[in-house]
C-alpha cells in the first residue's frame, strides 16, 4: 500500500461525461435540484464528494459521506489485493481508498493467481465424482446432496470464499483512481456497515468455482451459486453506489456447460440489498451482461428484518444485456427512474422480465427508456412474485410511451393482476427527465468516467 500521491486532473473524457451529466434535456416532472458532479469537482476532488441532497434515499437524515473527512494519512493508494485488504482492516474512522489498475482478488498474498483446481486441491471434491453421486437418476431429487462430495465441495467453497469476499467498512470511500481501474472476481460486501460510497470502478466476474446442485429447487432441480458483485446486507445503510460498472464479462454464464439439464451457473447477483439494510442510492451505473442483477429484499418471511427497510433510489443507469431482477422487489420502497433498459437482439442472456414484484413491494418505476427486439412482448416488463401493487407511468418503450402495468395486467392471469400503488410519492429525486430523452442522456456519461486526484 502506497502513500498518497497527486493524481492526474479530471480527463477531458471524463469532463465531456460530467457535461452530459449537468446539463438534463427536458424537465419531467418538479424536480428536486440536480446532483451536479461538475461543480462538485470543480470544488474538490472524487474521492472527497459527497452524496448531494435529496438524491435518493441515501440522502435522507445526514445524508451519505463516506471517507470524505479523511485526513491525509487515512488516504490509500492500492494497486493489489494485499494493499486493498489492509486498506480495507484500518477501522472504521473516515478514509479513502484509491484503486489503481485490476485488482485480481483469486491470488495469493504474494500475488500469484489461484484457480479453482487450486481452490480444490487435499479437500477430495472432485465435480465428476460429485456429478456421479448426485445424478437425479441415482441420487433421486426429493433432497438436498449430502455426502462425502458434498462435504469437499463445501471445503473447497469456503478456501475460496476466505480469499475473495471482502467488506468494506462504515464511513469508506472506494473510488476508482481512473476509468479504468477495475476488481475481478471479488465477493464485495457492505456489512452491517454504515456510510458508504462506491464510485467509479469495474467490478467484474465473481466467479464461483464450486456451484451447489440442489435437485428441489424449481421442478426440475437448479445450480446456484454463491457470490454477489457487492452485497448490501445486515442492517447496513446510507450506501451510494455510482459511476460503477458491474459485469460478468468476458466469463459469461452462457459458457458454461448444462449438467442434469440445467445451465451449471457460476455468477449470482450484481447488487443485492437484504436482510434489512436501507437508504441506498445507486446512480449512474452500467449493469451489463449479467442475468440476476438486483435483488432488493432476502426472502418472502418478514425474519430477516426487512419490512419497513429496503429504501432504494435506482436512476440514471443503464441496464444493458441483463436477464432478470432489474430489480426484483421485496417489502421496499423502491424508486427506479431515468433509467435506460436495452436487450439487444443477440444478447447472450435469456431474457425473462425487467421489474419483479415481490411481497409487500412498492416500486415507483417512471420515466424509463426500454429498447427492445421485437420478440420481447411489453407485457413482460413485469414479473409476478406475490406482490399486489406497482406505480408505472411516463415510460416509453422504443422510443412510444407505454403504460408497463397496463400491458402487464393485459397479458396477466386474474390472480396476478396488479394495483396501482398510492401508498407512498419519491420526493428525494434529482432532475426527472423525459423518457425519450434518456437514451441519449446517459449514452457517454455512465460508469468509470472520473479520474481521482487533488483539484488543481
Amino acid at each position: 500500500m502506497r502513500n498518497k500521491m497527486p493524481m492526474a486532473p479530471v480527463t477531458v473524457v471524463a469532463a465531456l461525461a460530467i457535461s452530459l451529466l449537468a446539463s438534463p434535456a427536458q424537465s419531467f416532472a418538479s424536480p428536486a435540484p440536480q446532483a451536479d458532479p461538475a461543480a462538485q469537482t470543480a470544488r474538490q476532488p472524487l474521492e472527497r464528494q459527497v452524496l448531494a441532497q435529496d438524491d435518493g434515499w441515501a440522502s435522507l437524515e445526514a445524508g451519505t459521506t463516506g471517507g470524505s473527512a479523511a485526513t491525509d494519512e487515512r488516504i490509500y493508494d492500492v494497486a493489489t489485493r494485499a494493499e486493498l485488504l489492509a486498506a480495507l482492516a484500518s477501522g472504521t474512522q473516515p478514509k479513502i481508498i484509491r484503486v489503481h489498475g485490476d485488482i485480481a482478488a483469486n491470488t495469493s498474498t504474494d500475488g500469484s493467481p489461484i484457480s479453482c483446481e487450486d481452490y480444490a486441491a487435499g479437500t477430495g471434491f472432485s465435480l465428476s465424482q460429485y456429478l456421479h453421486d448426485f445424478d437425479p437418476v441415482r441420487y433421486g431429487t426429493t433432497k438436498a446432496p449430502a455426502g462425502p462430495q458434498e462435504s469437499a465441495r463445501r471445503l473447497a467453497a469456503s478456501r475460496q470464499a476466505a480469499t475473495i469476499r471482502w467488506d468494506i467498512p462504515s464511513n469508506t470511500t472506494v473510488v476508482g483512481a481512473g476509468p479504468d481501474s477495475s476488481i475481478t472476481g471479488a465477493a464485495l460486501r457492505i456489512n452491517g456497515g454504515e456510510n458508504v460510497i462506491f464510485r467509479n470502478l469495474t467490478v467484474r466476474d465473481a466467479a464461483d468455482c464450486f456451484p451447489s446442485w440442489d435437485p428441489t429447487d424449481g421442478a426440475t432441480g437448479n445450480w446456484n451459486s454463491e457470490y454477489d458483485l457487492l452485497q448490501i446486507i445486515n442492517g447496513s445503510k446510507h450506501v451510494w453506489v455510482d459511476h460503477a460498472h458491474f459485469t460478468d464479462a468476458p466469463n459469461l454464464d452462457s459458457t458454461q456447460p448444462s449438467y442434469f439439464g440445467r445451465p451449471y451457473q457460476v455468477h449470482d447477483g450484481a447488487v443485492d440489498v437484504t436482510n434489512g439494510s436501507d437508504l441506498v442510492t445507486m446512480s449512474y451505473n452500467r449493469f451489463s451482461e449479467h442475468d440476476k442483477l438486483l435483488l432488493i429484499g432476502s426472502t418472502d418471511s418478514t425474519n430477516r428484518g426487512d419490512a419497513g427497510k429496503l429504501r432504494v433510489t435506482i436512476h440514471h443507469n443503464v441496464v444493458e444485456n441483463v436477464g432478470q431482477r432489474a430489480p426484483r422487489v421485496r417489502y421496499g420502497q423502491v424508486d427506479v427512474y431515468n433509467n435506460h433498459f436495452i436487450t439487444g437482439p443477440t444478447s447472450a442472456i435469456p431474457y425473462g422480465y425487467t421489474l419483479g414484484a415481490g411481497v409487500e413491494s412498492h416500486i415507483r418505476a417512471e420515466a424509463n427508456a426500454f429498447t427492445l427486439p421485437p420478440e420481447i412482448p411489453v407485457g413482460s416488463l413485469i414479473g409476478y412474485f406475490k406482490g399486489k401493487v406497482i406505480t408505472t407511468s411516463g415510460n416509453a418503450v422504443n422510443g412510444k410511451t407505454v403504460d408497463l402495468r397496463t400491458a402487464y395486467n393485459a397479458a396477466a392471469p386474474a390472480d396476478r393482476q396488479l394495483g396501482t400503488d398510492d401508498t407512498w410519492a419519491p420526493v428525494l429525486r434529482t432532475h426527472v427527465n423525459a423518457a425519450q430523452a434518456v437514451p441519449a442522456l446517459l449514452a457517454d456519461a455512465v460508469g468509470p468516467v472520473f479520474t481521482a486526484g487533488e483539484v488543481h
